[in-house]
């Protein structure tokens, strides 16, 4: 059977990536290294530390020494790292973000990304403009910070989180064509922004897991 590693910066993740995992990719034995302090230090910092760094790769190696075929990084915060450390892994390190953005850019050129955190927001746009480049294709990116969302989620008020996001949605909305959300944890957001902005929305967990089953066939 099939190992996959799932490597998160913070819990959120860890049960609706599990649910499509059963549900798209029973085939696989999916396990998790977890550690919030990671995403704790980056928020802390604003920026993705050389210490950040050196335990995400340490997260990395403990998933290759653990026996895994396949390592899917579920962050989009640390994403950089991801690219960086996949050339010397000897498994495939997978970001979850990638499949949503190689979507996005099919769709159109004009592309919002939405967050509720402010250092996502940069290394999603850096792999949207860099994949958009291997295509020879040049996009138009707008993003839109929800102020305050992420707080709210983690003070137990997932309501405003939800009404922050779509607030901030509603902004970015008539400048765009499509919106990405940077954070696997907005994806349940993604039916009701549709609905709202009437723009196509995109989330990274499904979108990356079903690349994941495309590439272990």
């Amino acid at each position: 059977m099939t190992r996959v590693f799932a490597v998160h910066t913070a819990t959120a993740l860890i049960e609706p990536i599990t649910a499509l995992f059963k549900e798209h990719l029973p085939q696989a034995k999916l396990n998790h290294i977890a550690d919030d302090s990671l995403i704790q230090e980056v928020i802390a910092e604003g920026r993705v530390t050389p210490a950040v760094k050196r335990r995400m790769l340490a997260c990395y190696y403990a998933a290759v020494d653990a026996g895994a075929d396949y390592i899917f990084n579920t962050c989009s915060s640390v994403g950089d790292v991801a690219d960086t450390a996949r050339f010397f892994m000897p498994v495939p390190l997978i970001r979850i973000d990638e499949q949503m953005a190689l979507k996005a850019i099919s769709l159109s050129a004009r592309i919002g990304v939405l967050a509720t955190l402010p250092t996502t927001l940069q290394p999603t746009a850096d792999l949207l403009e860099r994949l958009a480049a291997q295509q020879g294709k040049k996009i138009e990116l707008v993003d839109g910070l929800a102020k305050g969302a992420f707080q709210a989620a983690m003070g137990g008020n997932p309501q405003k989180h939800d009404e922050l996001i779509l607030e901030a949605s509603k902004t970015v909305a008539p400048k765009v064509d499509v919106i990405v959300l940077a954070q696997g944890s907005m994806a349940r957001m993604e039916e009701k922004l549709a609905a709202e902005t009437g723009k196509t929305v995109l989330s990274s967990p499904l979108l990356g897991v079903l690349g994941l089953k495309k590439l272990i066939g």
